[in-house]
């Protein structure tokens, strides 16, 4: 038996792009145990997976999370967070490790110089590059999500208006500035054709609310706030298409090879985290030739600029036209 740690403690999207490399690992690796270091509120996305051992839980008290993890006794450890907590884990438990590099100074020149130095490398690929002294290979098989059978939402569970076929619009972002604006996403839903399904967070009720007034009569559905991550995939994997912000609801989307519309806002595809392995088809949105993008490696809370033309530009009709295209060609998919 050999004992892996893997760690990665946030966010969605990340920890999604880590699933290759528990599933190489466990299946390339003789006697491969997968153990996974995550935060409570990450647990579910890895719940199902059948490639991970155990899930451990990280504890607002670090001393008791790392005496947990003595007790298991692991040869390795695999970092895919690689910051300080991680560090500090790491240290204390005194095993031979590999940490992901996330290549910050070059995204910090790209931010502030525009120069990209950047290889041309996604991040899962990088994640994989841990993995080189046990001769692990990338299977190509993309990411994973295994979705929970209570967390399954069910065709029958829906209005009969979206049982034939929905768009689903990941309105969430981390930051302000990864989102469009709620008049974009007016002017975006109004020109769909199918009915419209929103996930989001919580904080997302509101704008979702707020869609729906400005549209009375279109089919709309507010999942914000009222289906957990699960669901959520649940309802991503089973829709025609999907258009995303730069979010984990992206990720989602491509472990499930679904057809992914991306608006990009102050971030950038360069950084390496787009859609890996999407359904043929898929598309990024972006404005060119802003001088002032990238402005942050992941988001801020406003434009610093003032003026959001990174998201305040994008041409919804040209979003809503390929949108259409993808989605009425794509049948529903209701397995797994």
């Amino acid at each position: 038996m050999v004992k892996f740690l893997v760690i990665r403690f946030s966010s969605i999207g990340d920890i999604v792009l880590t699933t290759p490399v528990v599933r190489c690992l466990k299946n390339q690796v003789e006697h491969a145990e997968v153990h996974y270091l995550t935060k409570p509120g990450y647990a579910e996305i890895l719940k199902a997976n059948p490639y991970i051992d155990k899930i451990h839980q990280l504890s607002d008290n670090q001393g008791k999370t790392v005496a947990a993890l003595k007790e298991e006794g692991f040869d390795y450890v695999i970092d895919l967070q690689n910051n300080l907590r991680s560090m500090n884990i790491k240290s204390a438990l005194k095993r031979m490790y590999f940490t992901v590099h996330k290549l910050n100074l070059k995204k910090w020149i790209l931010v502030n110089f525009k120069i990209d130095r950047l290889p041309e490398r996604h991040l899962v690929d990088r994640y994989l590059d841990t993995l080189k002294l046990f001769d692990v290979q990338n299977d190509g098989k993309g990411l994973d999500y295994y979705i929970p059978a209570e967390a399954i939402v069910k065709p029958s569970a829906l209005p009969e208006v979206f049982r034939n076929g929905y768009t689903v619009i990941a309105i969430g972002g981390g930051h302000a500035t990864k989102k469009l604006p709620s008049d974009q996403l007016i002017d975006l839903c109004r020109q769909l054709q199918q009915p419209v399904i929103l996930v989001g967070g919580p904080e997302d009720e509101n704008t979702a609310a707020s869609l729906i007034r400005a549209l009375p009569g279109r089919e709309i559905l507010n999942g914000c706030g009222q289906w957990s991550i699960s669901q959520s995939a649940s309802l991503i994997q089973q829709a025609a298409c999907i258009i995303t912000h730069d979010t984990g609801m992206m990720h989602i989307a491509a472990a499930f090879h679904k057809k992914i519309i991306t608006i990009w806002g102050n971030t950038v595809p360069e950084f390496g985290m787009y859609a890996y392995q999407p359904a043929e088809g898929s598309l990024n949105f972006q404005v060119e030739g802003l001088r002032c993008r990238p402005c942050s490696k992941l988001g801020k809370m406003r434009c610093p600029k003032k003026h959001f033309r990174c998201m305040q530009d994008h041409a919804m009709d040209r979003v809503a036209e390929a949108a259409n295209a993808l989605c009425l060609n794509a049948a529903p998919q209701t397995d797994k």
